[in-house]
């Protein structure tokens, strides 16, 4: 900055931010840079910005996961960069756009650009819908990753969380990328719409596994992993799992009490009722106990395998109870079941106990 801006002190600027650093997390880090850079650069919106891209390293393409240099800054560094002109530039709508359209290419604007998707999503997307064919595959992932509607660290965009129909064009237009880094944000943004909007994913995933190649199979799977999660019926008949034709299908807790910490053991018999082999993806259910004494169900992924006609089997799990910081366990009694092809099947309890 020092060579881009006239007057620029970096000692003292450095060691304002250094020292309050350590205290911060790295959102919040990037937001006190953003302010800092907001007190020091010229309020105008055409000089502000002509800095902003002097800064940014040369490398359009090669550099976006690396540190800053003396070259220009890249990486993490441009983080607090684009917040500033998410936060400042609105009024300057179209160069703003243009400003973290560049900075993306050395990191990602995907925090900054939400400001304009939620202040104007119309015209913001007039310009963002030009970007799905850019040479550059940071400004592409930009599209479907700036559009997520709930993209995680990032502000929401209530408009795409009602509605998604406005993304869905630049997600069709991407799906088939020949970068993975943006396929998989366009699987991402899927599973954000499919939170809301599941039987619309589950009929794109349908629509999408037509002639899939490896690539897009791998997308589709990806951004259903909520809807197949759920058992949603509809998305597990993209690929080809219907509903499970079994019979003498019994679950059996082999660690009736459970003291916290320990694990719980349970086993799982069944036989296909099928004259066709089918195939078969086995999740269960551990039914928590929560503060209201009602029970919530947590899935977890078990096994998938093909069945062969009239076959029988038998499965074994330990789950492990222990203290985490995303859960309160409540002693008492807990419930277990599975989940086959989307279908519940044999709920018991067991008794969870403090040591």
């Amino acid at each position: 900055m020092t060579k881009n801006l006239t007057g620029f002190e970096r000692k003292s600027f450095e060691e304002e931010l250094i020292a309050r650093l350590p205290d911060l997390e790295l959102k919040e880090r990037s937001q006190m840079i953003a302010d800092k850079l907001h007190e020091i650069l010229p309020m105008e919106f055409g000089a502000r910005n002509q800095i902003l891209l002097a800064m940014l390293h040369p490398d359009e393409s090669g550099f976006a996961n690396e540190g800053s240099n003396e070259d220009g800054i890249c990486g993490w560094g441009v983080m607090p960069m684009a917040e500033l002109i998410g936060q400042q530039g609105l009024d300057d709508f179209e160069n703003s756009l243009l400003v973290l359209k560049e900075m993306t290419k050395r990191s990602s604007s995907e925090f900054g650009i939400r400001y304009f998707l939620k202040s104007d999503p119309e015209r913001a997307m007039e310009v963002v819908q030009t970007w799905a064919s850019d040479d550059n595959e940071h400004v592409r992932r930009l599209v479907s990753e700036g559009t997520r509607p709930k993209l995680p660290w990032g502000m929401r965009l209530p408009a795409f969380v009602e509605d998604p129909s406005p993304i869905l064009p630049l997600l069709t237009a991407l799906r088939d990328d020949p970068e993975e880094y943006v396929r998989r944000s366009v699987a991402n943004n899927l599973n954000d719409i499919a939170k809301d909007h599941p039987d619309l994913v589950a009929d794109l995933a349908v629509e999408w596994m037509k002639d899939a190649d490896r690539n897009r199979s791998k997308l589709v799977r990806h951004a259903c992993r909520t809807l197949i999660k759920a058992g949603h019926a509809r998305a597990l008949s993209a690929f080809g799992i219907s509903a499970p034709k079994l019979k003498n299908v019994e679950l059996n807790v082999a660690t009736p009490t459970v003291l916290l910490g320990d694990n719980l053991s349970f086993e799982l018999s069944l036989t296909s009722d099928d004259g066709e082999p089918q195939d078969l993806i086995i999740d269960y259910v551990v039914h928590f106990k929560k503060a209201n004494g009602r029970l919530a169900g947590k899935v977890f992924k078990w096994t998938k395998f093909s069945l062969s006609s009239q076959e029988s089997t038998q499965l074994s799990r330990a789950h492990s109870i222990k203290p985490i910081t995303t859960r309160v366990y409540y002693p008492g009694e807990q419930a277990l079941s599975v989940r086959i092809n989307g279908e519940d099947f044999c709920m018991v309890t067991f008794i969870l106990e403090e040591r």
